[in-house]
């Protein structure tokens, strides 16, 4: 089954926007995700926002390569969050053609989180944007079954979406079976990694894993099959496999075509499968 294969922003984060359009173009996905928040303090946060040089750079690529924007990342939703104060953000993610908003929940109050989810939603509607929450391990919403129950809260019938990411998935302890009981709605694409089938004990090797080397599918643990076999058919899948060490010998754009490799792989042998022939 073709699926549309998407270059996620964490896998190629040392390029700029624009740059990373163009190493999705040359790998050969379908799309690109494009972080215009930083996820920390020492990332870069690049001008894209509002009609500067840059913005008009990324969509100048975007139309020659057409490649499309998948997601824009990351939407952190924290206890001083201003909803409002994401409305140029999002402005920039409609202008560049962006249908999803990677949101991360960072706020221990239930109340106030599903409070500020579900004027994200709003928000995001008026953009023709859908934001999806990542449950990960180390934020406040832990796992898929938390993140579930948090949507659930925000009253959003249509417009939030639950991301599957499958290292944080396994982490969290998550299960197959509460994907296969989501309803389809909720399930508006995914990403895909792979890692080591031990589950680090501590905090600092969680973090370092998932946020700076990561598997490319196929050479890890993860039950990659299993969660393929669970998920839509039919959602867009972004690659988010940052491997810092590979990185310091491997250029982006070759990182990024085996990384699309396997995934292809992957992915016929999973369709196999299900066709009831070996794989």
């Amino acid at each position: 089954m073709m699926r549309a294969l998407s270059l996620a922003a964490l896998t190629v984060l040392e390029l700029t926007p624009p740059d990373m359009v163009e190493c999705a173009a040359q790998a050969g996905y379908d799309c690109v995700g494009l972080r215009l928040i930083p996820a920390t303090p020492e990332e870069v946060r690049h001008p894209m926002l509002g009609d500067t040089a840059m913005v008009r750079e990324t969509e100048r690529r975007l139309r020659d390569t057409g490649v499309c924007v998948l997601d824009v990342e990351i939407f952190r939703l924290e206890p001083h969050t201003v909803v409002e104060d994401f409305r140029p953000v999002l402005e920039t993610a409609q202008r560049l053609g962006a249908s999803e908003v990677l949101v991360a929940g960072n706020d221990a109050d239930l109340p106030r989180l599903a409070a500020r989810l579900a004027e994200l939603c709003a928000l995001c509607a008026e953009h023709g944007l859908t934001p999806s929450i990542e449950p990960m391990p180390w934020t406040d919403v832990r796992d898929y079954a938390q993140g579930l129950r948090l949507i659930e809260r925000t009253g959003a019938q249509a417009n939030a979406g639950i991301l599957v990411d499958p290292i944080h998935f396994d982490r969290g302890g998550s299960r197959l079976d509460e994907i296969t009981a989501t309803p389809r709605a909720r399930l508006r694409y995914a990403q895909l990694c792979d890692a080591p089938a031990e589950r680090p004990t501590d905090r600092a090797t969680l973090l370092h894993q998932a946020r700076a080397e990561r598997l490319m599918p196929g050479d890890g643990g993860l039950d990659l099959r299993g969660l393929l076999r669970v998920l839509p058919g039919d959602i867009p899948l972004a690659l988010e496999i940052p491997m810092h060490t590979l990185a310091r010998s491997v250029p982006a754009v070759e990182r990024a075509r085996r990384m699309l490799g396997k995934t292809r792989q992957l992915l016929d042998a999973v369709d196999l499968a299900l066709a009831g022939r070996p794989a």
